[in-house]
């Protein structure tokens, strides 16, 4: 008698249905993970570019740090690169305070997972988010 070698076709398909199984559960699992990722990493750059600015503005002294800029923040040291999507405004400057915000205007995250990661973060319309501070002189 002679013993077959192999697999049978039957205990192929039920391997492919299996993996397939597998793989449609894992799937948007994973991409709910890349969101979330994308997401906090977001929120992060937020929250360092506002501890970039106020380190800048109490380290330096500025009289009045109003031309402020993410390129400034960079080639100062202060930032390791400049972030994309990301824009900085600091606004009324007067009697030793401002106000900074900080704006992500990528449209490849989802706003409401940026607001639960930083608390801070606010949304702006559906593909926004921004952080708004105050800066204030001490000197």
């Amino acid at each position: 008698m002679r013993r077959k070698e192999g697999f049978t076709l039957v205990e192929l398909l039920i391997v492919l249905a299996v993996i397939a199984a597998l793989l449609a559960t894992i799937t948007p699992v994973a991409l709910n993970a890349v969101k979330r990722a994308k997401a906090t990493q977001v929120a992060l750059n937020l929250r360092n570019i506002k501890t970039a600015v106020e380190q800048y503005v109490y380290t330096e002294q500025l009289a009045t740090p109003s031309n402020l800029t993410l390129d400034s923040l960079t080639s100062a040291n202060y930032l390791s690169r400049t972030p994309e999507n990301y824009d900085l405004e600091i606004s009324n400057w007067s009697g030793g305070s401002a106000i900074a915000t900080v704006v992500y205007t990528g449209e490849d995250v989802d706003v409401d997972m940026v607001v639960d990661s930083y608390q801070d973060a606010e949304t702006i319309g559906s593909t926004g988010v921004r952080i708004v501070f105050n800066i204030a002189k001490y000197w």
